[in-house]
């Protein structure tokens, strides 16, 4: 005598492996995801702080420890932290002033697997 299963519970097999490596490589991407995705909103904000000074009266005058400052405050005031205001170079050429941005994120992934990230930003501004 033959026995009759529900429709289908005849034909599922094989398909709990598949899952399974479907589940840890999404998983890894949302692990990587949650590891780095604040250095790259970190960065966004570097930008947009950066990129509001064009309008700042007086830059051309403002020596390079005073923009330095200038930009920190600005840093602050949007929670960014861990940036060391030493990776920024502010250089003067006569009423242009050239700001660069070059720095590394580090994170640790899980027990000695690293991530890396590296930024590289140069900005032109033309005093007010």
């Amino acid at each position: 005598m033959r026995r009759h299963y529900p429709a289908g519970l005849n034909t599922q097999q094989g398909g709990a492996l598949t899952m399974m490596i479907m589940a840890l490589f999404f998983g890894g991407l949302l692990t990587l995801a949650i590891k780095i995705g604040p250095a790259y909103l970190d960065d966004f904000t570097i930008q947009e702080a950066l990129e509001s000074l064009d309008g700042t009266d007086g830059l051309s005058q403002m020596g390079p420890a005073q923009v330095r400052s200038l930009i920190n405050k600005r840093l602050s005031v949007n929670n960014v932290d861990g940036f060391d205001p030493k990776n920024i170079s502010v250089e003067k050429n006569g009423e242009l002033v050239v700001i660069k941005v070059d720095y590394e994120v580090r994170n640790n992934i899980f027990r000695n697997v690293d991530t890396v990230v590296h930024f590289q930003h140069e900005y032109e501004f033309q005093g007010q």
